[in-house]
């Protein structure tokens, strides 16, 4: 006899042997016919320009992480306010359970806030923008003029 565990590990078999079995079957059905053009980078209908490995700035991290604290935090404040709510469990302690729960979750969300103003304060959040190079661009065509055109629409 299975227990509930028990079962589930068994669907989990199940379903990773049924994707084994699925990918297996595909990967004999379908055509192999690479050329050139299949094997070349796709972005976006446009040909690449230069090396794909670049390096990301670490800031999108610290933001993404930050992000994820935040989401973790409503995760917990869902549940939390359904109890909260709960009119009959806050009668039966005569109020005690409101202030204790209310009490709590400020805690809660105290420390987050901390947790917030110190990535502030140590810089975290600032981003560090780029200098934009300005192109060099040589035309036979005299700077002054394309001014006089730029603020001649600028006008208009």
């Amino acid at each position: 006899m299975l227990s509930d565990f028990g079962y589930i590990f068994l669907f989990i078999i199940a379903a990773l042997t049924l994707l084994g079995v699925m990918l297996t079957i595909a990967r004999f059905l379908r055509p192999a016919k690479p050329n050139e053009e299949k094997l070349t980078t796709y972005e976006s209908g446009e040909d690449p320009v230069g090396n794909a490995n670049i390096q990301f700035n670490v800031r999108f991290y610290v933001v993404a992480l930050i992000f994820v604290l935040f989401e973790v935090e409503l995760l917990f404040l869902f549940p939390w306010s359904v109890v909260f709510g709960n009119e009959e469990l806050i009668r039966q302690t005569n109020g005690a359970w409101g202030w204790f729960a209310m009490a709590e979750m400020s805690v809660f969300i105290g420390i987050l806030i901390l947790g917030l103003a110190y990535a502030w304060a140590k810089g975290y959040l600032d981003w560090v923008r780029p200098n934009p190079k300005v192109p060099e661009v040589k035309s036979p065509v005299p700077m002054d003029m394309y001014k006089r055109v730029n603020e001649k629409y600028r006008r208009s």
